[in-house]
């Protein structure tokens, strides 16, 4: 069994926020424990996977490893139970693609592939360019300061998933503030209660209100694509089909959600970190400006060095082997992303930030059959943005300290203060 502290951390908002704990808990794990269970204070025990190969073997069998058996999410045994009686034995509050199996997961993910590969892509590329060079305006209209993650990085990704979902800009801080609220529960300035939540019921509640919101405004939008369909991914979702049925409430309220939410957060995330990272390593800014074939290599670092999905948990069908140990049908099982984007048997120097890394073997984005639907989209953002800011930016540095959201699940930096120069 993972020592106590080792398992009471990896659970631990307050500890990603920190972002050391949680690198130096994996770092041991790695080490002495790459693949054992856990039992933090309050919580089933789980077998942590934390080495790449290890990750990447679990996400490939899809039928012998489960995402909707038990939560998808790292949750306790309270919680667990709470939200299993409020959802008729679900262990979900919302059923999206990464709470789905087979068939119903390559079903529903069908639905909105097209629309995010990269050949149907190319046709937006001009539309966010003009999105991007507005955001680099507005910063440079700051003068010569300003908070990177909260002024360009959380609204340039959400605008951009906006238009292609279909939601009006008037309502684009509604869904930050919504996404902000769902993500960073457990963060007392994000979190819908605006506070420290004090109890399962309080963090319960405060969920199920801003699902609430979401659904009452999804649900607005379905009714107006069925009558008026237009060229977005709401009225894929609206007026979908699933083996001849339109797809179910929930699940059609799922689905939107996740677009609204994954579809930006994890983006915004990554910006705001690249940049932080940036400005704490000036040759790696000075390097990657004065050769912008660089920034491909930027773009997969700062993925790998942020890792915004921090876990996802999944369920052992049956009996079964992992890396010489027995898995018992049942039990529950954490991919540990950071950890895996750590690992020192894949990448050399892991702790130092390298836009030159080659290759960059990541699996920030997940691997096999549930590989983040987004990814081509959030790349074609971050190099977009990156090839408009960059030219333009002729010094970063931090203006006081940055700051990360408590969350264990999907989180990222809240605050990136910095002073610049641009042309």
């Amino acid at each position: 069994m993972i020592p106590q502290d080792i398992a009471n951390t990896i659970v631990d908002p307050k500890a990603y926020a920190a972002w050391t704990p949680v690198d130096e808990a994996f770092r041991y794990l790695r080490r002495e424990a790459p693949l054992e269970q856990a039992q933090p204070e309050g919580f089933d025990p789980f077998w942590v996977v934390t080495r790449q190969d290890d990750i990447r073997e679990v996400e490939l069998k899809n039928e012998l490893f489960h995402n909707g058996d038990r939560s998808t999410v790292v949750t306790t045994i309270e919680a667990d139970k709470k939200v299993r009686a409020l959802m008729g034995g679900s262990p979900h509050l919302v059923r999206s693609l990464v709470q789905m199996d087979n068939p119903d997961h390559g079903n529903y993910r069908r639905l909105t592939q097209g629309w995010f590969q990269p050949q149907n892509l190319r046709a937006l590329e001009d539309r966010i360019r003009v999105i991007a060079r507005g955001f680099v305006d507005r910063m440079a209209a700051h003068g010569d300061r300003c908070d990177f993650a909260k002024d360009v990085a959380f609204l340039y990704p959400l605008h951009v998933i906006m238009e292609v979902l279909g939601v009006p800009e008037v309502d684009e801080p509604r869904m930050l503030k919504l996404t902000q609220e769902l993500f960073g529960n457990a963060d007392p300035e994000l979190n819908r209660s605006a506070g420290q939540l004090q109890d399962v019921d309080q963090a319960l509640l405060a969920l199920q209100g801003t699902i609430a919101d979401f659904i009452a405004y999804f649900n607005e939008m379905t009714e107006d694509r069925r009558a008026k369909p237009r060229q977005d991914v709401a009225s894929i979702i609206a007026n979908g089909m699933i083996e001849g049925q339109p797809l179910g409430h929930l699940e059609a309220m799922s689905y939107y959600i996740i677009v609204a939410t994954a579809g930006h957060d994890t983006t915004s995330s990554t910006t705001a970190g690249a940049l932080w990272a940036l400005a704490e390593n000036p040759e790696q800014f000075r390097a990657v400006k004065n050769d912008m074939s660089l920034v491909k290599g930027l773009i997969e670092e700062s993925i790998r060095w942020e890792t915004p999905v921090k876990h996802f948990m999944r369920t052992a069908t049956e009996d079964a082997e992992l890396a010489g140990r027995k898995i018992a049908k049942g039990d529950w099982m954490m991919l540990s992303y950071p950890s895996g984007n750590r690992d020192e048997a894949v990448f050399e120097d892991p702790f130092k930030f390298d836009v030159t890394r080659t290759p960059n073997r990541h699996v920030a984005f997940g691997y096999g059959a549930h590989v983040c639907l987004g990814q081509h989209l959030a790349r074609m953002e971050m190099r977009v943005l990156w090839e408009e800011l960059l030219p333009r930016l002729q010094s970063v540095e931090l203006d006081g300290q940055p700051r990360r959201m408590e969350a264990s699940f999907v989180c990222g930096p809240k605050s990136v203060p910095i002073r610049f120069k641009m042309n």
